[in-house]
C-alpha cells in the first residue's frame, strides 16, 4: 500500500511538475529557529515507491525463510529500522539529515551483517562498518564545508557550482556506500548476512545510496569530478564482471553482479546521462532483489551450501523459483523486452552517441558481455545441470510465503522497464548510431551467453589450463583488494608495535609526560596564590584591572 501510494504521487509530481516541502520547526531561541525539513519530488517518491515494495517482498519472504530462527523479532525490527533509515536518507533537503539516515544505515548494516554470530561473520561486519566509516567522515567534513553557503540545505545552491573540495567529498561519501573501488571488498564480504537481508540491502538500499548521493548533487559537481567517477566507475564494471565469472559462491556471484551494475550507473552519472541511471537504478532493484531471493530459496533447499558447484537439477523440484531466476537473468542480462533491456541497453547506446574514447566503450561492451557470461554460467552450473547434491535430498515449493513474496517482483521484472520509461520520459531517446555500434550490445550479449557455456564446460575438462594461468588468482581476488582493504590493513597494524620503545622514551618525555610536568612546575604559583590567601588573591586580581584600565586609555 506504501508503494503504491508513493508512486501514484511520484508520478503525479512528475506530470504536474511541482515538489512538496514540509517544513515543521520543532524549537527556536532569539537568534534563530531550528527546523526539520522532508522534500517530496518525483525522484524521492518513486525511489522509496521501489524501496516499500522491496522491503515488503522480503518481510513476506522472512517469514519463511527464517521461521525456525530464535530471534526473527530482533531481525524484523533491524529490518524495519533499515527502512526507515532509507526514508530520512531519500526525504532529507540538507546534510545534517541526510546523515541522520546515512549513519542509520551504516549501524543496521553492520548489525544485520552480524546476526549470525560467528568469525566470518564478524570479519565481515567489521570491514563493511569500517569502509563506510571513511564516507561518514566525508559527510562530517562536507557538512563543515557547506557552512560557508550559510545554509545545509542543498536547494539553496542549486544555482551554484560547489567547489572541487565539497564535491570530491560526497563523491568519496557515495563511493564507500555504493562500494566503488578502492572500496569493493566489504561488498562480497558482506554476504555472509541472512539472504533476506541481502536482498533488501544489495538491490534498493545501502548499495544504491551512494548513486543516490550523486544523482542529488550531479547537476552541482565539477566537470572534473565528474569525469573521475565515471573512471572509477568503469574500472569497478570490469573488476567485478570478471571476478564473477571466476566465482563460485552463488551470493557472491550475484553481490559481484550488483556492483558491476553499480560501477555502470556512476559511469553513467560521471557522464552526464543521470536520468538514465535513476532508471536503470529502479528496474535493476527489482529483478535483483527477485535474483537474491530465489538463490536463497535454492541455497535453502540445496542443504544450506553456497557453491554452485553442490547444487544442480533443481528445475524438476524447484519449477517456480527456477522460472523467477531465469527471468531475473534475463533482466540482468538485458534480454529484449525485459526491465533490463529498457534501461541498460538504452543508457549503452545512448552513451555510444557521445562517448569518444575507445577504451571505455570497449569497457562497456565487455560488461554487457561478461554480465551475460555469468548469468548463463549461474543458470547452468546452479540449476539446469545434473544434480550434485546429496543422495537422499528432497526439494519442494510448500512454502507459501516464500512463493507469493516473489510475485510482484516478477511482474516487475517483466513490465517495470517499458512502464517507467512512459512514466519517466516524455519522448523515447532518439539513438542515431551505426549498424556495428548498434549491434554491440546485441552482439556482447550473445558471444557472453556462448561464452558463459564454455565456461562450464571448462571448468571439468580445462581444469588444469585454468590452474595455470597466474592471473585466475588475481582476478579471483577482485584485484587483491580484499587483501589490500582487510588482511593486508590488519598485518599493517603490527608495525606500531615497533613504536612502543619510542613510546616509553624520548616520546614521551618530550610529549605528554614531559608536558604535564612542566605545567605542573609552572601552577605551583598559581596554587600557592589560590591556597586560601585571600589577599595574595585580591591583589593580584587588583593588578590585573588596573593594567587593563591602562590599556584602555592608551
Amino acid at each position: 500500500m506504501s508503494s503504491l501510494i508513493m508512486g501514484s504521487e511520484g508520478v503525479l509530481l512528475l506530470q504536474e511538475g511541482v515538489s512538496i516541502l514540509v517544513d515543521w520547526e520543532f524549537s527556536w531561541t532569539s537568534s534563530g529557529t531550528y527546523s526539520f525539513t522532508l522534500y517530496f519530488d518525483w525522484i524521492s517518491c518513486i525511489f522509496y515507491s521501489f524501496v516499500c515494495l522491496i522491503s515488503s517482498s522480503v518481510m513476506l519472504y522472512s517469514g519463511g525463510y527464517m521461521a525456525g530462527d530464535e530471534n526473527i523479532d530482533r531481525f524484523l525490527v533491524l529490518v524495519f529500522s533499515f527502512v526507515a533509515s532509507m526514508f530520512f536518507l531519500t526525504f532529507s533537503l540538507n546534510l545534517v539529515s541526510i546523515l541522520l539516515g546515512w549513519d542509520g544505515l551504516g549501524l543496521t548494516s553492520y548489525l544485520l551483517v552480524v546476526y549470525y554470530q560467528n568469525e566470518k561473520s564478524s570479519a565481515a561486519g567489521m570491514i563493511t562498518a569500517l569502509s563506510n566509516r571513511i564516507g561518514d567522515a566525508a559527510i562530517l567534513l562536507s557538512i563543515a564545508l557547506s557552512v560557508e553557503y550559510g545554509s545545509w540545505s542543498f536547494m539553496s545552491w542549486e544555482s551554484k557550482c560547489i567547489p572541487w573540495e565539497l564535491g570530491g567529498l560526497l563523491v568519496l561519501a557515495a563511493a564507500t556506500k555504493s562500494a566503488q573501488m578502492p572500496f569493493s571488498a566489504w561488498l562480497p564480504a558482506a554476504m555472509a548476512a541472512p539472504t533476506p537481508v541481502s536482498a533488501l540491502v544489495h538491490s534498493s538500499t545501502l548499495v544504491t545510496a551512494g548513486v543516490y548521493l550523486v544523482l542529488r548533487f550531479s547537476d552541482m559537481l565539477t566537470s572534473s569530478i565528474l569525469s573521475s567517477l565515471a573512471v572509477v566507475g568503469g574500472l569497478t564494471t570490469l573488476m567485478a564482471s570478471v571476478s564473477a565469472n571466476l566465482e563460485t559462491d552463488l551470493k557472491k556471484v550475484i553481490a559481484l553482479s550488483t556492483l558491476s551494475q553499480l560501477g555502470l550507473m556512476m559511469t553513467s552519472l560521471g557522464l552526464g546521462m543521470s536520468c538514465l541511471a535513476f532508471f536503470h537504478l529502479l528496474t535493476h532493484a527489482t529483478f535483483k532483489a527477485l535474483l537474491f531471493m530465489c538463490a536463497g530459496k535454492v541455497i535453502h533447499e540445496s542443504g544450506s551450501t553456497q557453491d554452485s558447484r553442490s547444487m544442480g537439477g533443481l528445475s524438476w523440484s524447484l519449477p517456480y523459483s527456477v522460472a523467477c531466476m531465469n527471468i531475473s537473468n534475463l533482466a540482468l542480462c538485458g534480454f529484449p523486452f525485459m526491465a533490463g533491456f529498457y534501461s541498460k541497453d538504452v543508457m549503452v547506446e545512448v552513451g555510444l552517441m557521445t562517448w569518444s574514447s575507445k577504451i571505455l566503450i570497449t569497457m562497456v561492451g565487455l560488461n554487457v558481455g561478461l554480465s551475460a557470461t555469468y548469468s548463463v554460467r549461474l543458470a547452468i552450473s546452479g540449476v539446469i545441470s545434473v544434480s550434485n547434491q546429496l543422495p537422499l535430498s528432497s526439494n519442494n515449493e510448500e512454502d507459501k510465503n516464500m512463493l507469493w513474496s516473489k510475485c510482484g517482483l516478477v511482474l516487475m521484472s517483466v513490465v517495470s522497464g517499458a512502464s517507467l520509461s512512459w512514466v519517466l520520459f516524455n519522448s523515447p531517446e532518439m539513438v542515431c548510431l551505426s549498424v556495428h555500434s548498434k549491434l554491440l550490445a546485441l552482439v556482447s550479449t550473445v558471444m557472453g551467453g556462448v561464452a558463459g557455456v564454455i565456461m562450464y564446460y571448462l571448468k571439468f575438462k580445462g581444469a588444469g589450463m585454468m590452474k595455470k594461468l597466474m592471473l585466475v588468482t588475481y582476478f579471483m581476488q577482485m584485484w587483491y583488494l580484499p587483501f589490500l582493504s582487510g588482511q593486508g590493513a590488519s598485518k599493517s597494524m603490527n608495525l606500531f608495535k615497533h613504536l612502543k620503545l619510542v613510546d616509553l622514551g624520548w616520546g614521551e618525555m618530550l610529549g605528554g609526560q614531559g608536558l604535564n610536568n612542566s605545567l605542573m612546575v609552572s601552577s605551583k604559583g598559581l596554587v600557592i596564590m589560590q591556597s586560601n590567601k585571600i589577599k595574595l588573591f585580591l591583589t593580584g586580581f587588583g593588578f590585573v584591572l588596573l593594567m587593563c584600565v591602562g590599556f584602555s586609555y592608551l
